[in-house]
């Protein structure tokens, strides 16, 4: 691998008591190169623009997959990386379903590893807070015409990450628009599955609500995500979410939870979840809680949900008594090195890697 290091820091530049999600990136990147059917080219060097054809397939046909996922710091000033295997499996199944090539796990984790080591300096110290990285795959062919990409660029950038959220989020069921359908794409981290959902999304926020709560194309009355975020539901002593599938984004944030919470003694249930089902625990109080959760929110709180008109308040209930905020801890604490990982979950980065 070739490293060409910046001449000039950016981080004086940087303010990290006021970190504004995805406005400053670190110093470097990590590209590699993928040419007549072989990986090539990996190089580190100064985070900048690239350079494209125009009619590249990326821009045309959508070939592009990405990732998100963390790097910590503990009050030592160690780093350790979160489940990172599973970000790089998780990659390569949406590759897999986009027609595009593997990316071999020691490109996918010396790169992530070498640039994270470089950068280091970039990962805030503050609980809660960490550097948010975003591994993406994408086409590069220079032909215009519809089909698979023979040239791809797999690249990491990174950017320091404080909570995504603010406060508990106001959601609405989506009745008519879909994040996506059966035997689509909706497993997957592809791009065009976030640009599809902005258009409602904004329908929403004119409306008044964060973020929309996704139901099933064919009928709208099955549970799915909520904007980037998978769902929980603290119904009748159970916690409870959609269990993944074709439409469904298999989360690590989502399966982390499920294993603090069964570890922790919850009820937890992975199955289909209706409307109705969610509507009738509001009515009648046996909804407690219900949150979202992902890589770059963690854990977030819905406060209203509302459907058809109708707005339904969650129970106003203290931060220490929310199944949410004691869930969240764990998992933060696990993350930032302040407890055991009895899960093997944490990664730490050696210096000098």
């Amino acid at each position: 691998m070739k490293i060409e290091k910046t001449l000039q820091s950016r981080i004086v530049e940087m303010d990290f008591d006021h970190i504004v999600f995805g406005n400053q990136y670190s110093d470097h990147m990590f590209c590699s190169e993928f040419k007549n059917g072989e990986w090539k080219n990996s190089i580190i060097k100064p985070f900048g623009n690239i350079m494209f054809s125009p009619i590249s397939l990326v821009f045309h046909y959508g070939q592009a997959v990405f990732e998100g996922m963390k790097a910590y710091k503990d009050k030592n000033e160690e780093v350790f990386l979160f489940r990172p295997k599973e970000n790089f499996k998780r990659i390569n199944r949406s590759a897999n379903r986009l027609e595009m090539p593997i990316i071999p796990e020691d490109i996918f984790m010396n790169g992530l590893k070498k640039l994270i080591d470089i950068d280091r300096d970039w990962i805030p110290k503050n609980y809660g807070q960490s550097l948010y990285i975003r591994p993406f795959l994408i086409a590069t062919n220079g032909v215009l015409s519809a089909k698979p990409s023979q040239d791809y660029m797999f690249m990491i950038v990174s950017t320091p990450a404080d909570a995504y959220y603010k406060h508990p989020l106001k959601i609405k069921i989506e009745e008519k628009y879909s994040r996506s359908a059966s035997g689509g794409v909706g497993f997957t981290k592809a791009a065009g599955n976030y640009a599809s959902s902005f258009y409602p999304t904004r329908l929403a926020n004119e409306e008044g609500f964060d973020q929309i709560l996704w139901t099933d194309s064919s009928t709208h009355t099955m549970i799915e995500e909520s904007g980037t975020m998978n769902v929980f539901f603290y119904l009748k002593n159970k916690l409870i979410t959609p269990k993944a599938n074709d439409n469904i984004l298999s989360g690590i944030t989502c399966k982390s939870i499920l294993s603090l919470a069964e570890k922790e003694g919850f009820f937890v249930e992975e199955r289909n979840l209706s409307v109705a089902e969610i509507i009738e625990g509001l009515k009648t109080g046996n909804l407690k809680e219900a949150f979202g959760c992902g890589t770059a929110a963690v854990i977030n709180d819905f406060q209203t949900i509302s459907y058809k008109g109708n707005d339904f308040c969650l129970p106003n209930l203290a931060e220490e008594k929310r199944i949410s905020f004691y869930l969240k801890k764990k998992l933060l604490d696990i993350q930032h090195n302040l407890s055991d990982d009895p899960f093997g979950w944490r990664v730490k980065l050696k210096k000098n890697f």
